[in-house]
């Protein structure tokens, strides 16, 4: 049996959870496995297969984790010849036969890249930091989040959140031992809207609360791109870098990141120039 960490661009797929017809990231991972002879073509998933989690469509993951009973020479290089390039397993270790990718894991941390200009912009007011960590704060700790994900069950969690500024961008980090449906993107949601003062810290407590909290009253999940699956611990399991699979990953996001900085330029050229008379 064997783990790998996988990451992957989620903006493409819808999901991570294997859906049929639509691409997801497990759909490509189970078609690399049967194109390299590991999983039978009329296989429905390999033997002893687990994920840590499943990532709502758009949300990316740098370390996404996979195990399975693989043949030792399925490296992280190995598997990336038959992924997508916007899939890349980079990390692997040997793992006990009763490994669960999901039960196992103690800890979940995304890092949501909220984008919080504390200057105004067109179309979008000033971001308090001040405002946001206060309600950061109360968010922390164990609560029932019954108001913040549609779940029926298992809404009570024990949350960590903490915020750093890095420009114009907030980045939220948050951990617990798991995580309720699209909560993680709702406590950014409330975060956003206290921030930017469309909503009253006190909303904060009435969500919290015993009472359900519904239409205007409620908050809605923060947009998806923004958010990384970015660590999920293990405290038994020591995976290997594969160097070769984890530079090819680099050069991957390197790229994207190339071209995405060109789009972000244009656009704000566009912002900026709307408008002016012409020269």
């Amino acid at each position: 049996m064997r783990a790998y960490r996988v990451a992957y661009d989620g903006r493409p797929y819808h999901g991570f959870q294997r859906q049929p017809d639509v691409p997801t990231v497990e759909n490509a991972v189970f078609d690399a496995l049967r194109e390299l002879g590991v999983l039978a073509p009329d296989a429905a998933k390999p033997e002893g297969y687990a994920a840590a989690g499943r990532t709502d469509a758009g949300v990316s993951a740098r370390a996404q984790t996979v195990a399975f009973e693989a043949p030792d020479w399925l490296t992280p290089r190995a598997l990336n010849g038959a992924l997508p390039a916007d899939v890349r397993a980079w990390a692997s270790a040997a793992v006990p036969p009763a490994f669960h990718a999901t039960h196992d894991a103690t800890a979940r941390e995304y890092v949501y890249h909220l984008y919080a200009p504390r200057r105004p912009t067109p179309g979008r007011d000033a971001f308090d930091d001040g405002r946001a960590r206060g309600a950061l704060a109360r968010l922390s700790g164990e609560h029932d989040f019954h108001n913040l994900t549609p779940d029926e069950s298992g809404t009570v969690r024990d949350l960590t959140v903490e915020a750093e500024r890095d420009g114009a961008f907030l980045v939220v980090t948050l951990r617990a031992g798991g995580f309720a449906r699209q909560l993680a993107r709702r406590v950014v949601g409330l975060v956003t809207a206290v921030g930017r003062g469309e909503a009253d810290p006190a909303r904060v407590d009435r969500l919290l609360g015993a009472e359900p909290v519904s239409g205007p009253e409620g908050v809605g999940p923060a947009p998806a791109e923004a958010l990384v699956l970015w660590d999920v611990r293990y405290p038994d399991v020591a995976f290997a870098v594969d160097e070769e699979a984890a530079a090819s990953a680099r050069a991957v996001w390197a790229r994207r990141y190339a071209s995405r900085s060109a789009g972000t330029r244009v656009a704000r050229s566009l912002r900026d120039g709307t408008g002016e008379r012409d020269r």
